[in-house]
């Protein structure tokens, strides 16, 4: 997996969204003396390509003139090798100025709704939608390319056309994340979705996709068929992100993602202290993380989609548990079920063609009206 560094300025943010799991009140903000640190803690640490995300919380609560540092330190710092930077927001915060910022270093934005206005600000929060939008709006006259990820709720997950028919309509790529049952609220699975209400809905959406193909990309179904094609992970969902993954919190703590920032029993490290690989490895949490690749390995040594799933996202298994490994990702029913829909479809086209169709990975010119699994599996993501 690619070298990720995941830099949370703060884990505070003025939304309130319903079934948030990730945001802190009265959190500190990142100061740029830590960035500092965290590029020389890089310069010994590993010394090839990498890609740093902000995220948050609302990274944007730094304010520009943290960007306006923090940019050129880290890409000149850490100039002997390919560096990458990507930004997820609300875009509540949004400015012309941070904008021509991020266009210098053309830096990608992730950002967040839900579907059309009314279900988002039910979800979100009232006034989200058109606040967003008008960060959007900012961002995209200043050339900034922006995505967004649609979280379905347990809530959601019963308007799944209006929200499909709502990316596309706006001719936006859709990535969609399901709620996890958030730890910080006092009714945890309220918003969440259940793990085979989520493999239906990825069903459905694969059904969809093929059915709008060239109209809509679904990024989660074109990684989802890469995996079973390639035999391998794409997202870090479906790999051993250990050791190759790290966060930065906004004190200068190391986590072994940004999911767990502010969880203390994850913490692996501090980049004022320079550790090692090897320091990181004497922690519990990286201990931990390994031991659940191991529990992995045995608990999943018999399903069909381990080396492409590897038992999905250690967070999503680990932290509900309070740091004990009882199984693999809840989310493990989900994946059987759309990794076995797409294994099967492909078998169907690929071994259910004629030796023709065969030939050419189930192609066939009399069925180009009608894209099959194959017409995703070999687009070039």
């Amino acid at each position: 997996m690619p070298f990720h560094v995941m830099l949370i300025p703060t884990l505070g943010c003025p939304s309130k969204c319903s079934y948030c799991w990730s945001s802190e009140v009265g959190s500190p903000v990142m100061s740029i003396e830590t960035v500092k640190e965290t590029v020389e803690w890089l310069k010994t640490f590993r010394d090839d390509a990498v890609t740093f995300t902000f995220h948050g919380g609302e990274p944007l609560l730094a304010g520009p003139d943290f960007y306006r540092k923090a940019l050129p330190m880290i890409a000149k710092g850490l100039s002997g090798r390919n560096v990458a930077f990507a930004l997820q927001t609300n875009l509540w915060l949004m400015t012309p100025e941070l904008a021509k910022i991020f266009k210098e270093y053309n830096i990608p934005i992730g950002s967040s709704l839900d579907g059309p206005k009314g279900l988002n600000d039910l979800q979100r929060s009232k006034g989200y939608y058109d606040k967003t939008m008008k960060g959007y709006k900012i961002a995209r006259d200043n050339g900034l390319e922006v995505k967004f990820i649609s979280t379905f709720t347990s809530y959601s997950v019963k308007y799944k056309e209006d929200i499909f028919n709502f990316f596309l309509k706006n001719g936006w790529t859709l990535k969609l994340h399901p709620a996890l049952p958030s730890l910080r609220s006092d009714e945890p699975e309220k918003w969440a979705l259940d793990p085979e209400e989520y493999g239906e809905l990825l069903v459905y959406l694969l059904d969809k996709y093929l059915e709008n193909m060239g109209k809509i990309d679904v990024m989660n179904i074109d990684h989802l068929c890469k995996c079973v094609f390639t035999r391998r992970g794409t997202v870090c969902t479906f790999v051993d992100c250990m050791g190759d993954t790290f966060a930065v919190g906004p004190d200068g703590s190391i986590y072994p993602c940004y999911r767990f920032v502010g969880m203390p029993k994850y913490v692996m490290g501090n980049v004022h202290d320079h550790p090692s690989k090897e320091d990181l490895a004497r922690s519990k949490a990286w201990k931990l993380m390994f031991q659940y690749k191991k529990f992995v390995d045995k608990s999943c040594k018999e399903c069909a989609h381990i080396k492409y799933c590897r038992g999905g996202c250690p967070y999503n298994a680990i932290a509900p548990t309070d740091g004990k490994i009882k199984g693999v990702d809840p989310d493990c029913v989900a994946y059987k079920r759309i990794f076995g829909e797409i294994t099967d479809r492909f078998n169907n086209e690929l071994f259910g063609a004629s030796g023709t169709e065969s030939a050419a990975f189930g192609l066939d010119p009399m069925r180009a009206a009608s894209p099959g699994i194959m017409s995703i599996m070999l687009k070039k993501l």
